[in-house]
C-alpha cells in the first residue's frame, strides 16, 4: 500500500464527518403548514413530529449516510391508450352548510425560534458538541496521516510479513476512527432531533391558543405569503407565550443518545420530568414516551445563518 493511498485512507475520518450536516436545527426551520383550529373548542394537544422530515415526539437512531447507488435511468414509459367503460353520472350533491368565513394570521416559524430562550440554548449548546467533534476528528486525521507517512518511510526496513501487519493495523484504527467518530456524531444528532421535538410539541400548541384568542381559523406561514400587515402576524404573541410556557428544554447530556435514556418520571398530577442521569450500564434503552422505531434517515442544533 503506497504512502499515498494510506493518506487517503486516514482522510476517511474528516470525510465521513463532513457528509452530515453540522445544523441539527437548522432542518426544523422549515414549516410544513399549520392548522385550522377547531370553532369554539379548545384543541387538543397534538403528538406532533420532531424534526421536520425526519423525527418523530423522540429522535429516531441517525446513521451516517452511506454514498448513494447511482440510479438506473429507465425510459420513459408511453402513454397507455385503451377505450375506458363508461363514466358514472355524478349526481347533484345537496346543498350544505356555507364553510365559514376565513380569520387569517401569519406566522414566521423561523423567527419565533430565533427568539426562543429554549432555542437559543440548545444552539449553543450543540454548536460546543459539534466544535469538540471536529477538532477531535482533525486530531484522529492527522495522527493517521503521520502512521501512513511512517509507515512509508521504514518500508525498506521491514519484511513483507512486517509491512502487512503494519498496514492491517492502521486499517483497522482507521475503521475504529470511522466507528467512534461516526457514532458520536449521530448521538448529537439524536439529540438535537430529541430537543426539537419538544420545541415544536410545544409551539404548535402557543399557536393553537393563541389563534383561539384571536378568534383565527387559518394560520399561514409567512415564508409563503407575498405580502401582508403587521395586523395578521402574530409570531411575536407566539414568541412571547413560547419562551413563558417553555423557557429550557432538556438537552441529553454529551455522549448520551436520547434513545438510551430513562423514560420521563411523573409527578403527582401527571406531570412528567424528564431525567437527565445516565442510562444503567447494560440495560436495554428504552424510548423517550412517544417514541416511534423508524430507519435510519438524514438530517438533526445549530443554524448556520
Amino acid at each position: 500500500m503506497s504512502s499515498s493511498r494510506l493518506m487517503i485512507a486516514g482522510a476517511a475520518v474528516a470525510f465521513a464527518l463532513a457528509l452530515q450536516p453540522h445544523a441539527l436545527l437548522a432542518q426544523e426551520q422549515q414549516n410544513p403548514g399549520w392548522f385550522v383550529p377547531p370553532s369554539g373548542q379548545r384543541p387538543a394537544a397534538p403528538a406532533r413530529p420532531a424534526a421536520r422530515g425526519a423525527p418523530p415526539a423522540a429522535a429516531p437512531t441517525q446513521t451516517l449516510p452511506a454514498p448513494a447507488p447511482a440510479e438506473e435511468t429507465e425510459a420513459p414509459s408511453q402513454q397507455m391508450q385503451v377505450q375506458l367503460p363508461p363514466a358514472p353520472e355524478v349526481p347533484p350533491v345537496p346543498k350544505g352548510p356555507p364553510t365559514p368565513a376565513a380569520i387569517i394570521g401569519v406566522l414566521s416559524y423561523p423567527d419565533a425560534l430565533r427568539v426562543s430562550t429554549a432555542y437559543q440554548a440548545a444552539d449553543k449548546t450543540f454548536n460546543e458538541r459539534h466544535k469538540k467533534l471536529d477538532e477531535d476528528a482533525q486530531k484522529e486525521q492527522a495522527a493517521l496521516r503521520d502512521l501512513g507517512q511512517q509507515l512509508a518511510n521504514e518500508r525498506a526496513k521491514l519484511s513483507p510479513e512486517q509491512i502487512r501487519q503494519r498496514e492491517r493495523e492502521l486499517q483497522d484504527r482507521i475503521g475504529d476512527s470511522r466507528k467512534k467518530f461516526g457514532d458520536r456524531n449521530r448521538v448529537i444528532q439524536e439529540a438535537g432531533q430529541y430537543v426539537m421535538a419538544q420545541i415544536n410539541r410545544t409551539l404548535e400548541q402557543v399557536v393553537q391558543q393563541v389563534a383561539l384568542s384571536r378568534g383565527i381559523n387559518i394560520v399561514l406561514n409567512r415564508a409563503q405569503v407575498l405580502g401582508t400587515t403587521a395586523d395578521f402576524d402574530i409570531t411575536p404573541q407566539v414568541a412571547a407565550v413560547l419562551n413563558k410556557v417553555l423557557p429550557a428544554v432538556v438537552i441529553p447530556p454529551d455522549g448520551v443518545s436520547p434513545l438510551s435514556m430513562p423514560p420521563p418520571k411523573s409527578e403527582p398530577g401527571g406531570a412528567a420530568v424528564a431525567s437527565e442521569t445516565q442510562p444503567t450500564p447494560g440495560a436495554k434503552p428504552t424510548a423517550p414516551p412517544g417514541a416511534r422505531a423508524t430507519k435510519p434517515a438524514p438530517g438533526s442544533p445549530s443554524q448556520k445563518r
